[in-house]
């Protein structure tokens, strides 16, 4: 596998640093040094140079302490643009412009020492660094307590099984760290998730080697049971104020909806009475007087333990009046009218009672004197 080479943190170059005082070949400043590199089998290796010298002729890279013919790997001559194999020369290895060794495909024997020599007009100048090829980590595993769980009701542990100490946990594609609704333990090899909600459905842990590279583990997908919420009672004719006003003898359609995890289940019930319909709709074709009253939509998630539900109120239309067998439909403000007049001829008629009355008396009142 090859690389661009990763930016060095402060833990890497505290280790180079270490691994350069441990080989006592730490450079003064001002004087070619090589870069020491811990690496990766199968990965890409560098061996970079400091302080490099101006006018560089020739770069020959040599395994071990010495510079001598029959340890040369490769040599680069920068000004015709020449390389030239030695011994040691794998197939592996090149060097750059800049006198840089690059190995691909690295391999544990590629550990030792490594020394360069760069000729310029003046002499010849010599650095020996160490380069250290370690086998790469195998990806973590990563199990659960639990793979179902009922959404902000059940809380799950994940764990991750490496020896690596530098750990991340991603939820859903997304890196987390310790909040509110989850925990990751000192070691960080443990992922506690207090409250699982609808969208946490994939966990992953990954670690990062030396080269900074991340190894994942496989993926655990959850199950989370969820809702019913938004439920949602339709219907045509449309309803208002929880009534839907309808004529005998017309359609109705009654439509109940949520947002669940497993499929809910639905149940009716009309005036008190449950109904056998097991589906979220109500198609009523030809409106009755039994059919008139209320209706209950109910809406079940076993797993979740959770239920809702939706009224509505199904009545005759405001002025139906049935005669016989015919029907007749008198509008709103003809009703007004009708009562307002009923009202008026009323008090006309009390007082047309009222003056008779009096009228009488008077007559009978007169005749007696």
């Amino acid at each position: 596998m090859e690389f661009s080479r990763p930016k060095c943190s402060p833990w890497r170059e505290l280790v180079l640093v270490t691994s350069l005082l441990a080989c006592g070949i730490f450079q003064s400043s001002g004087q070619l040094s090589i870069v020491p590199f811990i690496g990766l089998e199968g990965y890409r290796s560098f061996l970079d140079l400091e302080n490099i010298p101006e006018d560089a002729q020739e770069y020959s890279w040599h395994r071990g302490v010495s510079d001598s013919e029959r340890n040369m790997i490769v040599s680069y001559r920068p000004p015709s643009n020449s390389w030239q194999s030695g011994p040691m020369f794998s197939g592996r290895e090149n060097v750059t412009k800049e006198g840089r060794l690059n190995i691909k495909n690295s391999m544990l024997n590629d550990t030792g020492n490594y020394t360069v020599r760069v000729d310029v007009s003046s002499g010849t100048h010599r650095a020996t660094s160490w380069l250290e090829i370690r086998e790469e980590e195998s990806d973590p595993g990563i199990s659960t307590n639990t793979t179902s769980v009922v959404e902000y009701m059940d809380s799950v542990a994940a764990f991750c099984h490496t020896n690596a100490t530098t750990i991340r946990w991603y939820v859903s594609g997304i890196q987390v760290s310790s909040n509110d609704l989850m925990t990751i333990s000192p070691d960080g090899k443990t992922l506690i998730m207090l409250k699982v909600g609808r969208y946490d459905v994939i966990l992953r842990c990954a670690l990062e080697n030396i080269l900074g590279y991340l190894q994942k583990s496989e993926q655990i997908f959850l199950t989370v049971a969820y809702g019913p919420d938004n439920v949602r009672l339709r219907s045509d004719p449309s309803v208002f104020n929880g009534i839907l006003s309808a004529e005998l003898g017309s359609k109705v359609e009654m439509k109940c909806t949520s947002t669940a995890f497993p499929e809910p289940k639905y149940r009716w019930i009309h005036n008190g009475s449950l109904l056998s319909i097991s589906e979220g709709n109500i198609t009523l074709p030809s409106l009755t007087w039994e059919q008139m009253g209320r209706y209950r939509c109910i809406v079940e998630n076993p797993v979740a333990q959770l239920t809702m539900y939706r009224d509505i109120q199904i009545q005759r239309k405001t002025g139906y009046i049935p005669i016989g067998e015919i029907d007749f439909y008198i509008s709103g403000s003809l009703v007004v009218f009708l009562i307002v007049m009923t009202v008026l001829g009323g008090v006309y008629l009390c007082g047309i009672l009222v003056y008779l009355m009096i009228n009488h008396f008077s007559t009978r009142t007169n005749r007696a004197i």
